[in-house]
């Protein structure tokens, strides 16, 4: 691992970093646990491991695209490596609602699976194929409400079918001694994983995506 900077926009210290592995050589962002700014309501370095839950239900899921994500020890200690996403500079939540709205389901019902605290419109990447990647999910699966969203875009409507088979399939492998069960344990408290299915069952049962809660803040702050 070969850290190239600091990126200094995040909250938290990260860097992006060269990986190579013999002739495999490619861009990650290091998310090192030591870098992670206190919060009064998720425990102490546990952010990178959330990241690393994230894409694991992203990837048994299908949706939405979340760059790789491994735990490794890096210069900085234990920590999180996610792939780097060459994106347009220019492209957020704000200007891809506009002609990708469709596209942005997946994530809003992510979002809504996985507890999202902190879903700002940055946090969404164009990159140069036209793909849209979902990035930063360190605040999530926590056990209390907590769903904090710029994407209410599809708020009371139907979930679509082909979405709630993946739905039921992740819960099938989350309440059975499955791979993703046994990965999740690792990373996550007893009391989020049951949090998890608590949700996963109240989506699958209503098909509908949520209406915001009018006694809860509903948007993060800064929203981008």
């Amino acid at each position: 691992v070969k850290l190239l900077g600091q990126i200094i926009s995040s909250s938290n210290v990260i860097f992006l970093t060269q990986v190579e592995d013999e002739d495999l050589r490619a861009l990650a962002v290091y998310k090192p646990r030591q870098g992670e700014r206190p919060l009064w309501d998720f425990p102490a370095g546990t952010l990178y491991l959330r990241e690393a839950a994230a894409y694991l239900v992203s990837r048994a899921l299908g949706w939405p695209r979340v760059p790789p994500t491994v735990l490794r020890a890096g210069p900085y200690g234990p920590g999180a490596f996610q792939l780097y996403i060459d994106a347009d500079p220019e492209a957020n939540y704000f200007t891809l609602r506009q002609e990708r709205l469709a596209d942005l389901l997946p994530v809003a019902a992510f979002d809504v699976l996985l507890n999202n605290a902190d879903r700002k419109g940055g946090h969404l990447l164009l990159d140069r194929r036209n793909r849209i990647w979902a990035i930063d999910n360190a605040l999530t699966f926590h056990p209390e409400p907590k769903l904090r969203t710029v994407i209410w875009d599809f708020a009371g409507e139907p979930v679509p079918d082909e979405y709630l088979t993946d739905l039921h399939r992740l819960e099938e492998q989350i309440t059975c001694d499955h791979p993703l069960r046994r990965a999740l344990d690792d990373l996550l408290a007893e009391s989020e994983i049951a949090a998890l299915l608590d949700r996963l069952a109240k989506l699958l049962k209503s098909a509908v995506c949520p209406l915001p809660d009018p006694t809860r803040r509903q948007v993060p702050w800064p929203i981008v």
